[in-house]
């Protein structure tokens, strides 16, 4: 390697570790840009910075600052002095569109959130969880005790099942069973994909009451009141019977290797002949792979760690899922990439014979 390559490097290097510096200012910058609805304010056509900062009654020097950081971050375009347009990118800031991902936004870069994170390191020195050792209470009861937050939380998780929604039914052959339960499913964003584009399946939502506080909307707005219905319990305690199918997804990860057990236990306790568990959810691979065809940019590493720090939980191998679908009872039988919802990969469980 020539000294101009070693300068190269160092140079490249120094960029990253900048940038990955940077990244919490990244977060607060979104999370200013959509608590002031810039998107929404600048619209469809390019607007001058002291219009949006009237608009968003903000002074016009710093709303001019944020909005070419957000065009420096690639989700505003700023096409002559003080004039931005919103970018494909930015406009999925926006509140009022289908796919927004601005509850998303400000969820993952809601205070109590970050907080924990100050507290990585203790976490990994102990293995404890550093969300309730601050807060005294776990993170779900956090949510339990605070209603606007467990409101977010609800609409967050919406968003991010959305893209899964879109891809899962047209995924996997759901045309075989007659009845699906999701387990942890929410407000039902997944299910009502899944039910909408399977017109002889009726399911079930399993969730708490907080969690199923806007799912009767999902439903109406898709039709689907008459085939679904929605069951209030703990997933710990026991999970209805008579469904053929089982689907989780983002369930399993937020909880330890026995509680997932505990989880996957409850659903092959009720699990019928030929009945199928079918988990969605990123599946590590063994070695970290940072080609291009496969990173997200580190971001299912960072989830894993953000298991760890606020929830305890984890992101899983496929070796890790066989583990715990084994102690449940079950057996994997395949693991399928979501190319259309990447990372996301469906994971087909049965239950162990004899």
């Amino acid at each position: 390697m020539t000294n101009t390559d070693v300068q190269t490097a160092d140079t490249a290097g120094r960029d990253l570790i900048a940038r990955l510096a940077f990244g919490s200012m990244a977060a607060q910058t979104l999370r200013a840009a959509v608590r002031l609805k810039v998107v929404e304010l600048v619209g469809d056509t390019p607007r001058q910075a002291a219009e949006v900062a009237a608009d968003a009654g903000a002074e016009p020097q710093p709303m001019t600052r944020l909005l070419r950081a957000l065009a420096g971050l690639g989700l505003l375009r700023e096409s002559s002095p003080d004039s931005f347009s919103v970018t494909p990118a930015g406009a999925l800031l926006h509140s009022g569109r289908p796919d927004s991902l601005a509850s998303f936004v400000r969820m993952f870069t809601e205070p109590s959130i970050i907080r924990a994170w100050e507290h990585l390191d203790n976490s990994v020195r102990t293995g404890e969880i550093a969300f309730d050792a601050f807060f005294g209470t776990d993170f779900f009861s956090h949510l339990a005790q605070h209603p606007e937050l467990s409101a977010e939380f609800n609409a967050a998780m919406s968003q991010a099942a959305s893209e899964t929604a879109a891809a899962l039914p047209h995924a996997y052959d759901f045309g075989r069973f007659a009845r699906v339960t999701d387990v942890g499913g929410g407000d039902g964003t997944l299910l009502a994909g899944v039910l909408a584009a399977h017109p002889g399946l009726t399911g079930v939502v399993l969730d708490t009451a907080e969690g199923l506080a806007g799912t009767p909307r999902t439903m109406a707005r898709h039709g689907l009141e008459g085939r679904c219905s929605l069951v209030a319990g703990d997933f710990f305690h026991a999970v209805p019977g008579g469904s053929d199918l089982y689907l989780m997804k983002s369930v399993l990860h937020d909880w330890t290797d026995d509680q997932a057990v505990t989880i996957l236990s409850h659903c092959r306790d009720v699990l019928p002949p030929g009945g199928l568990v079918l988990i969605v959810e990123p599946v590590l691979p063994e070695v970290v792979d940072t080609t291009a065809d496969v990173t997200d940019g580190g971001i299912t590493y960072l989830s894993d760690l953000n298991m760890l720090v606020n929830v305890g939980g984890r992101e899983r191998t496929r070796k890790d899922f066989e583990n715990v679908c084994r102690r449940a009872g079950l057996s994997l039988t395949s693991v399928t990439p979501l190319a259309e919802a990447a990372p996301f990969a469906l994971i087909e469980a049965v239950a162990t014979a004899g």
